[in-house]
């Protein structure tokens, strides 16, 4: 296998395993281990779709290169949302008025910014998937579910703009978000292992030497 070939399975193993681990982590109520994992899965998903740019034909270049780009900002958001919570947020005291901006369960401006960052991640899946042309049944089911991803960058984008999120931040304890995020890495997670596949066995089967 070229060294395409490895970075891109090597970004898919990343994806794979740090959404799985993020389903765990929120399960058992573990908020770091969560973070430190939402700081990691950026890497793996910038991997993965740029070897998926890598592979497309030139008639479908424009739609790969949208989400390679979307890829990149959708990184630099989360993983400054996240390195936040690991460094300013955990080991410094803040005030009150930087405690409502920074601290993520106060649902506010960094929680915002997360948002943004997952409804860009969905268009990059969208055009990601939209520059593929599957022949395997396999790639089939990996373009459809890039694509129906793309449906999360309305409810990310513009559900914070209805203050409901300000609304939770007053009461509650948090189960309902993340059961909700447990039911997004469910889908997620065979975007992962599809990719993973799709790089070891190639576009037509056969695996990759």
């Amino acid at each position: 296998m070229d060294m395409n070939g490895m970075i891109s399975k090597a970004g898919s193993a990343i994806v794979t395993a740090t959404v799985f681990l993020f389903a765990i982590f929120e399960i058992i109520d573990f908020t770091m281990g969560s973070y430190f994992v939402c700081l990691i899965l950026p890497v793996g998903f910038i991997m993965m779709t740029a070897g998926l740019y890598n592979e497309c034909e030139d008639d479908r270049k424009v739609a790969a290169s949208t989400g390679l780009i979307l890829a990149a900002l959708y990184g630099t958001f989360i993983m400054l949302v996240y390195f936040s919570q690991l460094t300013t947020v955990n080991n410094e005291q803040l005030n009150e008025q930087a405690a409502k901006l920074l601290v993520f369960s106060n649902y506010g401006l960094i929680f915002n910014y997360d948002m943004l960052g997952y409804g860009v991640m969905a268009l990059s899946t969208f055009f990601t998937g939209l520059s593929m042309k599957p022949e395997k049944k396999t790639d089939k089911w990996l373009r459809a579910l890039l694509m129906i991803h793309g449906v999360f960058y309305f409810s990310c984008t513009f559900m914070p703009m209805t203050g409901i999120f300000a609304k939770m931040s007053s009461g509650g304890d948090g189960l309902g978000g993340r059961l909700a995020l447990v039911a997004w890495c469910v889908y997620f997670l065979p975007i992962g292992i599809l990719s993973f596949h799709h790089f070891r066995f190639g576009k037509r089967g056969k695996e990759a030497s």
